[in-house]
């Protein structure tokens, strides 16, 4: 049998904070992506900085219990970037956060272990996206734009891709499908539209192919964009062909779906919350990562 796909994550993590219950759960866009991958049937690493307190933890144990390798995470003075959810209207809002010591450049060493790989995955919430040209030099790369659909972004991102995906859960059929062929022309070999209960499209060089959403009764849908994108990266690797990935990848977000938090391992929260920032605020005072010491 071949071997599993490898995955390194390599970024942002949180722990999300579901303020009006007194609980937090391990996530991030790379945090969560390295378990799905993991789930999905690749062997996963996670590369990211986060501290000696209860977040960061519980972010460490999770994954250890999920079997992502965690040999690259460094631990760092300070404290475990967190996002704050609430409850408004039966609806789950993003009220703040502060991301702490997650912001990272790659390391010498984590530059190394690219080639032992099949892919990295980051996306924007990493903010490294100058070092995109050296982690394509090395392997494929996976990027999470998310509900970022700017045509330059998209520009300068793009070419560096093999998987890039985007959520755009309010845009129409014809937008979605116009934005997966932008990022597509604009260099990714592979492009990734989740639209939330309409299913999702991905546009290659073999056509555009599209799944509905497999309904169910949501219990939370955090994390559903990040086990979308994580298994249909695993399947490209794979080699599989594209609506049966889709196939596999809706079920397995709708699962996501049943469960709290983006892949559970609920604690009591216990996070300082008095430097909470806007996610406006967060996003416009955010510098990219430089390069470290060692890199």
């Amino acid at each position: 049998m071949p071997r599993p796909a490898r995955i390194l994550a390599f970024g942002d993590n949180v722990v999300d904070c579901y303020r009006d219950q007194n609980l937090m759960f391990p996530g991030g866009n790379c945090v969560n992506h390295a378990v799905f991958a993991s789930r999905a049937g690749a062997e996963s690493a996670y590369a990211g900085a986060v501290c000696d307190d209860d977040a960061g933890r519980l972010i460490r144990q999770a994954l250890i219990e999920e079997g992502v390798d965690i040999s690259s995470v460094r631990i760092e003075p300070g404290q475990t970037a967190y996002c704050v959810i609430e409850t408004q209207d039966g609806e789950r809002v993003f009220v703040g956060a502060n991301l702490g010591v997650s912001i990272i450049a790659p390391s010498r060493a984590d530059l190394a272990r690219l080639s032992d790989f099949d892919a990295i995955h980051t996306g924007r919430s990493s903010h490294v996206d100058a070092w995109l040209p050296r982690f394509a030099e090395a392997t494929k790369v996976s990027y999470d734009l998310a509900t970022v659909h700017d045509p330059e972004r998209i520009a300068q991102v793009a070419p560096h891709c093999f998987l890039i995906a985007f959520s755009a859960g309010d845009a129409s059929r014809e937008e979605a499908l116009a934005l997966a062929e932008r990022a597509h022309a604009a260099g990714a070999r592979w492009s990734l539209v989740t639209r939330g209960i309409e299913g999702a499209l991905l546009a290659g060089g073999t056509g555009i192919f599209e799944v509905p959403a497999k309904p169910v009764d949501p219990i939370d849908t955090l994390g559903a964009g990040d086990t979308y994108i994580a298994n249909v990266l695993v399947g490209l690797l794979d080699g599989r062909q594209p609506e049966a990935i889709l196939t596999k990848a809706a079920e397995a977000a709708a699962q996501t779906c049943l469960m709290r938090g983006a892949f559970g391992y609920q604690a009591s929260m216990s996070v300082d919350l008095s430097n909470i920032m806007s996610l406006e605020a967060v996003y416009l005072t955010t510098r990219p990562a430089k390069a470290s010491e060692d890199a």
